[in-house]
């Protein structure tokens, strides 16, 4: 069992930014692959980033990318999502989660965290 714990997020003007963290309660829990999603009410979860355990590969959604980051820090295993040149469509509940391969999903969750992004 892997419990993760957002933070990060709060209200934000068009423009600015915010970094999320992401904490992991177990030592070896940051040796999973690790994504952030996000979601709004009445919508469907959506993917924004995912980073492998080992930090050297990132992938993206078209939709932030070149203005998010998502990176790893082992040593304080916490995961972190900065994210630059907010708009106001990237309003909505962050998710954290780690990717378990023996069941090929992404099975453990945080209880999200909210950014609100004014206009």
């Amino acid at each position: 069992q892997v419990d993760l714990v957002e933070s990060g997020g709060g209200l934000a003007q068009a423009g600015a930014s915010l970094r999320l963290s992401c904490v992991a309660s177990r030592r070896t829990s940051m040796h999973y692959d690790m994504g952030w999603f996000r979601q709004n009410p009445g919508e469907a979860r959506e993917f924004v980033a995912r980073i492998s355990k080992d930090g050297a590969n990132m992938e993206y959604a078209d939709s932030v990318k070149g203005r998010f980051t998502i990176s790893i820090d082992h040593a304080k295993e916490t995961m972190y999502l900065s994210m630059n040149n907010l708009r106001p469509e990237d309003t909505a509940v962050y998710y954290c989660a780690a990717w378990v391969p023996a069941r090929r999903e992404y099975d453990y969750w945080g209880p999200g965290t909210q950014v609100t992004v004014s206009s």
